[in-house]
């Protein structure tokens, strides 16, 4: 049988819930831009349900450490499709086994949460030491993104308590939203239209001194960069190429 939902968290939830309350035996969980229809199998439609997720969630948090709820939520906003039926048969597997089932690593989905929520708190921290801002002509510092995960949830209080006194957007161009920040709360905002210019602001975007801003930091950067100890193994190791388009230092004037 199949469970298709719609991709979100809450749907997932829902659907461990109709599971227990069914109890058709195995179930594959796809999302509807993921689902393939087949014959001879069954599927169900799952219908979000705010009541039946907090109750299943609640429930995990009785079952599980605070560390462990972050990698499951870790694990949902790495946007793997494969990944949504790893945490429906993991929350599966933990209610229905003994307390701190979650640390048998020889189950194959407490395995698979544990490595992908690792990947994406790795990019979360990348995103927070590689993301430059730039002051664009409204006053606002801007930044866009294309993050290999779904980021911006984890990385919005880092910014918000960082950043506190000016106005800020980051824009995942990926998955098209952003965070906006008006120095009281943070908001989700999504642009309309072709966003394809924000991955880089054109220059009459931009205020006017963002130009001398990246000139003096690009000197800067060259000043205090010691050419005879220069380690470029090292340097990507630490850095990887892919995040350079996001350093300011690292564009070429």
């Amino acid at each position: 049988m199949i469970y298709v939902f719609d991709g979100s968290l809450e749907g997932l939830l829902t659907a461990v819930f109709e599971w227990f309350e069914r109890k058709p035996g195995e179930v594959t969980l796809q999302t509807k831009e993921s689902y393939q229809p087949a014959i001879f199998i069954e599927i169900l439609q799952i219908t979000n349900n705010r009541a039946k997720a907090d109750r299943v969630w609640q429930g995990l948090q009785k079952r599980l450490a605070k560390q462990w709820m972050r990698k499951l939520y870790c694990a949902y906003l790495s946007d793997q499709p494969e990944i949504y039926n790893s945490i429906f048969h993991f929350t599966r597997y933990i209610f229905q086994s003994e307390i701190g089932a979650e640390k048998n690593y020889g189950n194959e989905y407490v395995l698979a949460i544990s490595k992908i929520a690792r990947s994406v708190e790795r990019e979360k921290h990348r995103m927070e030491a590689f993301i430059r801002f730039q002051l664009i002509a409204d006053g606002i510092f801007y930044c866009g993104i294309d993050p290999d995960f779904n980021v911006l949830p984890l990385i919005v209080n880092h910014f918000k308590n960082r950043y506190a006194d000016q106005q800020w957007i980051i824009y995942d161009l990926k998955r098209h939203y952003g965070l906006f920040y008006n120095l009281y709360t943070v908001e989700e905002i999504i642009l309309d239209g072709n966003t394809s210019h924000l991955k880089q602001p054109k220059s009459e975007q931009l205020n006017d001194k963002e130009e001398l801003y990246a000139s003096l930091w690009k000197n800067y950067f060259k000043s205090t960069n010691i050419e005879s100890r220069k380690n470029t193994k090292l340097h990507v190791q630490h850095v990887p190429k892919r995040y350079w388009k996001y350093l300011t230092e690292k564009q070429i004037s």
